[in-house]
């Protein structure tokens, strides 16, 4: 079997170990890939944005499957462009990404669905967003409608920094198109999930729920990023949790899609608020297998994913996939100045001797002209470890990252700190 797999983060590098290994056999392809995948692909230096150059390359190397990693290809139609060259890919069509590339889409179909999410208004105009941010209540949340590589969320403590924000995206364009439109929303209380279904529209299989970290420091604090971090699974994640999640988000979510035209095929990533009922509220959704959740849930997969994956790009329902009763924990290294300015360039060591089931997936990272590897963007490394028990590997993952160096290495220490207190008052 060929595969292409579109990308070159920590989420394709998770790709392309977890498809090795359930496929030792497959030539894989990886476009761009990085430093991680090249020791399990072919790196195409193909960059994700070249529609053209990705669709030859698959239909030039007879490729069976197209996995698609980043939503930027996704939303610009790769998709809908393999197909039209005869070549099955995973992933939703430019249509239905709709629902990750515009919020205030995703928002609309949502409420004519009738699946749970925040009270929102969606804005072109900066005068229209702020006299209506100065009647709602406090905090609050401020959205840029396109897309934004997860940082177009903006949570706000006072009205006064939600009319900033608005200004920002609006009458600054602090993120150009992206935030040409903003949605404004309440700010939903409780604790996030991240729930990702494999579905070609109907059917759904789901992968191993997680929690994600998206502030940048220890505790919940300092700004939203791309993600520090995740674990799974998480214990509030209960069977009759996730029954009421599919009747009331996943299921209802896809009828919309289809009415709309636009039938949804590939990963559904349903970023989830569970109140203190355990009421859940979708957050966002997004396309395709989430950064940093891929690295964690990946692990945890211990078969069925090829097969699923192609039984989609087909057009038919996803088959099974096997799933561990394992725990797994990933961490995110970021580098110095992330997410503002991460600083570039500086070589990284990682140790031969890592603790047991310790897998550390590439991110931001490149070979220079001299053969080292250096950092390369914001989010460096994932450690992600796998144990019998969260406690244990958590404990690995917090190892492994203590033993990669580079100059300015950031991490949190405490990821899953929710799961550790539950775990602690059982």
């Amino acid at each position: 079997m060929r595969i292409l797999i579109v990308g070159g983060g920590g989420r394709e590098h998770a790709l392309a170990w977890a498809l090795r290994r359930e496929r030792p056999e497959a030539v894989i392809y990886c476009a761009p890939g990085n430093p991680g995948t090249a020791s399990l692909a072919d790196n195409l230096p193909i960059p994700v944005s070249d529609i053209d150059r990705l669709v030859s390359a698959a239909a030039e190397r007879a490729v069976d499957l197209v996995v698609v990693g980043p939503e930027g290809p996704l939303a610009a139609g790769i998709v809908d462009r393999l197909g039209e060259a005869g070549v099955d890919a995973f992933g939703p069509t430019a249509a239905a990404a709709r629902l990750e590339a515009s919020k205030a889409f995703s928002k609309e179909m949502m409420t004519r669905a009738g699946v749970p999410t925040a009270r929102h208004r969606t804005f072109q105009r900066s005068a229209e967003a702020r006299a209506y941010i100065r009647t709602h209540a406090e905090p609050l949340v401020v959205k840029a409608s396109g897309l934004a590589a997860g940082k177009g969320a903006i949570v706000c403590a006072t009205r006064a920094e939600a009319e900033d924000a608005v200004h920002a995206m609006l009458d600054e364009a602090s993120f150009g198109a992206a935030g040409a439109t903003v949605v404004v929303e309440s700010f939903l209380e409780g604790e996030e999930l991240s729930v990702l279904a494999v579905t070609d529209g109907a059917a759904l299989e789901l992968l191993p729920v997680s929690q994600d970290h998206k502030r940048l420091h220890e505790g919940d604090r300092g700004p939203n990023t791309g993600g520090m971090g995740a674990y799974s699974p998480v214990s509030i994640a209960t069977p009759a949790l996730l029954d009421r999640v599919r009747e009331t988000v996943l299921a209802p979510t896809l009828h919309a899609m289809a009415r709309e035209g636009a039938p949804y095929r590939g990963v559904l990533y349903a970023g989830l608020m569970v109140d203190g009922a355990g009421a859940p509220s979708v957050v966002e959704f997004n396309c395709r297998l989430g950064d940093p959740e891929a690295q964690v849930v990946l692990p945890l997969v211990t078969g069925g994913l090829v097969e699923a994956f192609h039984r989609v790009a087909r057009g038919e329902a996803p088959s099974p996939i096997g799933v561990s009763r394992a725990a797994s924990v990933t961490t995110v290294l970021a580098a110095e100045g992330y997410p503002a300015a991460p600083v570039k360039g500086d070589a990284i060591t990682i140790p031969g001797d890592l603790p047991e089931n310790v897998t550390v997936f590439h991110a931001g990272t490149r070979r220079d002209e001299a053969g080292r590897l250096t950092v390369a963007g914001g989010r460096v490394l994932n450690v992600t470890a796998v144990a019998s028990s969260f406690a244990e590997a958590q404990r690995r993952s917090r190892l492994g990252a203590d033993a990669v160096s580079f100059r300015g290495k950031h991490y949190r220490r405490d990821i899953g700190w929710r799961e550790a207190a539950r775990l602690q008052t059982a």
